[in-house]
């Protein structure tokens, strides 16, 4: 990476939870200070680990606007293809609204190349994005494509992209097997849950300071494929596992082995739609141990709907604290309606801009676009964008976030 600059953002009211609390940088090797009441069935609480208020962000980042010279044909699209509604289409919205901004800020400063913006709305569905999918690779204006954000619609339409040859960048997919498929065009905005899940695994056993866990995961791709890799990299940690399903609402089954067990910690691996109510319903049944979550529960909908449940959680993610960007935070909410920058927000942005670049260079055919990611090494503002043969990104970060007075916050590097 790039030599870095600081960029540092804290409100005041988290620097009186920080003088509050009294606990060290977890940058500094702390691991946290116990949180007192032991859970329900045993273990030692919950850690409590101070926010952050700064990130390193590369130097020289490449910004949607280039250079403010770039040409183009008025008819150049780049588009958006996920969810913009269903159970978890929050997380779309996110990066919808980091492609919007990243356009917004090209077109702004290049007045004769003007990129057409479209959106295709999957609903997060695997069984319905073959066709908003099949429907945008047919637009032979759309020279490239930021989604889909979910590893179940991207297993089943990666093959349409194929036979096309349009070119789109993921910034949420995490599922490592979408870059085993032998396709060229697909590229992942972060890294995979091979990267994750042991991320997530040294995390609980260190900073988290649990000695036994229990993981639930549901029946998506990506729960799946975390939860395996998460309960791999734990190793003998483990103390049960199980599965719940895509619209379950009643986990009392799951909840009585879990406090039977008597972790000190649970890893849930899966969406917010039914990992808010799952925690809810932990918490009501008398467990107060660790709750660690990945970046399917990472948004603020989690938090609307476990309620006070959510207060303490925990939740991995390979994404950037975009918040943490004051440039980037304040222009999103020029796009959000006031919203601050959410889960995959900046890798939105990120993916975009490398697409502009692309088309202010002149790589305006789909060939020539595909070529340009393909050799692409330079840095964005959340990180340095190079990829690997298969699509995969070099030296992707992992970051810990919480729930703190009714926000997620982030709490440093954890891989």
């Amino acid at each position: 990476m790039a030599s870095r600059k600081t960029l540092t953002t804290l409100a005041a009211g988290t620097i009186a939870a920080l003088a509050l609390a009294g606990c060290a940088n977890p940058g500094a090797g702390s691991g946290g200070a116990s949180g007192g009441a032991s859970q329900a069935g045993g273990g030692s609480g919950r850690v409590n680990l101070p926010a952050i208020s700064s990130i390193d962000t590369p130097q020289g980042a490449v910004l949607p606007k280039g250079n403010g010279k770039a040409t183009c044909n008025p008819s150049t699209t780049l588009a958006y293809v996920g969810a913009q509604t269903g159970p978890n289409a929050q997380l779309g919205v996110n990066i919808y609204n980091g492609v919007q901004l990243a356009i917004n800020e090209h077109n702004a400063a290049n007045p004769n190349c003007q990129v057409q913006f479209k959106k295709f709305d999957t609903e997060g569905d695997p069984n319905k994005a073959t066709g908003p999918v099949t429907q945008a690779v047919s637009e032979n204006n759309i020279v490239g494509v930021v989604g889909l954000p979910f590893s179940g619609e991207s297993k089943a339409t990666g093959n349409i992209f194929e036979q096309k040859g349009l070119v789109h960048i993921t910034p949420a997919a995490t599922n490592p097997g979408l870059t085993q498929n032998g396709w060229k065009t697909f590229f992942r905005g972060l890294g995979n849950d091979a990267v994750q899940g042991p991320a997530a695994a040294s995390f609980l056993t260190g900073k988290l300071q649990a000695k036994k866990v229990y993981v639930v995961q549901d029946d998506s791709d990506y729960g799946i494929g975390l939860g395996d890799a998460t309960t791999k990299a734990l190793g003998d940690a483990v103390v049960g596992t199980d599965k719940v399903t895509t619209g379950q609402k009643d986990f009392s089954a799951v909840i009585s082995k879990i406090i039977n067990a008597k972790p000190d910690a649970v890893f849930y691996s899966g969406y917010y739609a039914e990992g808010a109510p799952f925690q809810q319903q932990l918490v009501g049944k008398g467990y107060t141990g660790v709750f660690l979550g990945p970046d399917g529960l990472k948004d603020d909908q989690f938090i609307k709907l476990a309620g006070d449940a959510s207060d303490g959680a925990y939740f991995t993610c390979p994404c950037i604290p975009g918040e943490l960007i004051p440039s980037f935070a304040d222009a999103y909410k020029k796009v959000s309606n006031g919203a601050a920058p959410g889960t995959y927000s900046i890798e939105g942005y990120d993916a975009t801009t490398v697409l502009l670049a692309g088309i202010d260079a002149g790589k305006t055919t789909r060939p020539a676009l595909l070529d340009w990611v393909k050799s692409y090494d330079k840095p964005g503002l959340s990180k340095t964008y190079k990829w690997d043969s298969t699509g995969e990104l070099a030296k992707p970060d992992v970051y810990g976030y919480k729930v703190e007075g009714g926000k997620i916050v982030p709490v440093g590097k954890i891989g």
